[in-house]
């Protein structure tokens, strides 16, 4: 597998981390370099670590993985989503603009669950795993990093509208993989 193949694979890997890193940036009164960085740290070394991890289980538990991971992926981010959209119609509300682990962790995970199957894949092709993950790795944490602060510029606009439709979107994200998985979407 090349590098160009490796590239457009991190970079699809990271779409997800990129829409919720978004959505998280909508929260964000000001984007700087503090929340940048741990969205992209927490983003960027899930998406390394699960397919490394993926990588080193390789067959032994491929069907064990690949029978669970879309629905973990779908409950995390349809309670997140939900918890979301519940939140924009909340007249008192605060948004969630925590960038600790307890907020960061379950975003982290609900968006490189995907990527732990792709590591098991790794297992079968001729792939240097150092550079795989690495790459991957990176390219999520710039990606997440851009999300943050596109989301801090629009967020102080559109808000509520954003966080309702930024949820949504999270949900919607969970059902596509839950439906791919299922075999009901192709």
């Amino acid at each position: 597998m090349g590098i160009w193949e490796l590239f457009l694979i991190a970079v699809g890997l990271s779409m997800d981390a990129f829409a919720v890193s978004i959505c998280k940036g909508l929260a964000t009164r000001k984007a700087g370099a503090g929340p940048m960085l741990v969205t992209g740290l927490y983003f960027g070394g899930f998406q390394a670590l699960m397919p490394l991890l993926g990588y080193l289980l390789g067959s032994r538990f491929r069907e064990l993985i690949t029978r669970f991971d879309h629905w973990i992926a779908f409950v995390l981010l349809a309670v997140i989503g939900a918890n979301m959209v519940r939140e924009a119609f909340d007249s008192a509300e605060k948004l969630d603009d925590s960038f600790g682990p307890r907020a960061m962790l379950p975003l982290a995970v609900a968006t490189s669950i995907d990527a732990l199957a792709v590591g098991v894949t790794f297992a079968f092709l001729q792939v240097q795993i150092g550079a795989a993950v690495s790459l991957i790795g990176l390219t999520t944490f710039l990606f997440s990093a851009a999300g943050i602060r596109i989301g801090s510029l629009f967020g102080a606009r559109f808000r509520a509208r954003a966080e309702v439709f930024g949820g949504v979107v999270l949900i919607l994200m969970g059902l596509k993989i839950l439906l791919e998985h299922l075999g009901i979407l192709g």
